[in-house]
């Protein structure tokens, strides 16, 4: 838009502004604006590599870096401050640097892995997603949570974790608060989950095939899922994955959709801000129809894997240093409680549909 309107500009004044001086004017603004992002964006990826450096410590591992990273933003801004020089590329690496992340996860799935894993599989997670979803919110506006933190519970709880969170949020804007206390839950939750569910599947008599499903059907994040599922073997592990990734995949018409209803919201109030559509998630299924026309070699997959989760990283460090620990805090117990709710209800509920038709 910048350029369109420096264009524009420029094109009207020919006679008064050499064109000389209107290029040099556009590269100057255009250099600004590096050296105005510049300082945010490092210091968010500092954050991020910190946190990659802190999962080598003992007991640590099992924690994703976005969840450290985000962890050690809150830690940096609520001890030492982010710096006003700061603001800009942080608000750049939450914003656009998150929205390319989530265009990149369309490359971690393709079409025929949504169909091995079956009509049924689909059905049960699907029907999970739309029911945990809709329980949290209900059960949000029970308790009486702020609707958009609600939402963004019911987003962490029942599609992705940390990633679900800040995607729904481009449609919900809530407060960076609202986002650090909803990657709390589905952390805390998810992380009860990848270690209790391996010690389940004899008691609930389970085969692989089926805590595979349940684990991907249920789980917050990628990550606790692979951590779970391969605790009971190769077949429920590789099959949990699959589940998962297929469930990640439903992100997008969950954000559109929520898009949509904002701006209808939007419309019926006769407020001049229309939350933005969320156009980047449509580049994500494009890139799972490519990922699935086109076969990409291994070596260039785990280089896109390890892109997508730093810039995911980055942009969670970003929110982190953009948290008032202080505004979390006074959010009180409410929120935390419906997040163990929609842990459970998602838990049993996904179980019962497995039991019933899986």
């Amino acid at each position: 838009m910048t350029n369109v309107a420096s264009h524009s500009l420029s094109s009207a004044n020919l006679a008064a502004q050499p064109a000389p001086n209107a290029m040099s004017g556009s590269g100057h603004e255009r250099g600004k604006a590096v050296l105005t992002t510049l300082p945010g964006l490092l210091l968010a990826s500092a954050v991020a590599v910190s946190a990659y450096g802190l999962r080598h410590l003992p007991g640590l591992a099992t924690f994703s870096p976005l969840i450290l990273a985000i962890v050690i933003g809150i830690a940096f801004h609520n001890l030492i401050g982010t710096p006003a020089v700061a603001k800009a590329g942080v608000v750049f690496s939450m914003r656009r640097l998150l929205r390319i992340a989530i265009i990149l996860l369309g490359l971690q799935l393709t079409i025929s892995q949504v169909i091995e894993v079956g009509g049924r599989g689909i059905g049960i997670i699907a029907a999970t997603l739309i029911a945990t979803f809709a329980f949290t919110v209900w059960m949000g506006r029970l308790l009486g949570v702020e609707r958009k933190l609600a939402q963004l519970i019911a987003a962490g709880t029942s599609i992705c974790g940390a990633s679900a969170v800040i995607a729904t949020n481009t449609v919900t804007n809530a407060s960076d608060e609202d986002v650090a206390y909803a990657v709390a839950c589905v952390t805390v939750f998810g992380s009860v989950a990848m270690f209790t569910y391996p010690l389940l599947p004899g008691l609930l008599h389970l085969d692989p095939h089926a805590f595979g499903l349940w684990s991907g059907a249920s789980i917050h994040e990628i990550a606790q899922v692979v951590a779970a599922a391969f605790q009971d073997g190769q077949k429920s592990g590789e099959f949990g994955t699959i589940a998962k990734l297929s469930r990640v995949m439903l992100l997008a018409p969950v954000v559109i959709t929520l898009g949509l209803m904002a701006r209808g919201t939007s419309k019926s109030e006769q407020s001049s801000a229309r939350p933005p559509m969320p156009w980047f998630v449509l580049g994500f299924v494009a890139l799972v129809g490519v990922n699935s026309l086109i076969t990409i070699p291994a070596e260039a997959k785990m280089w896109i894997v390890a892109v997508t989760t730093f810039l995911l990283t980055i942009a969670l460090a970003a929110m982190g240093l953009e948290t008032d620990i202080r505004k979390l805090l006074a959010k009180g117990v409410r929120p935390a409680l419906l997040g163990a709710l929609a842990f459970l209800f998602i838990a049993s509920f996904s179980l019962g549909l497995i039991k019933l038709i899986g």
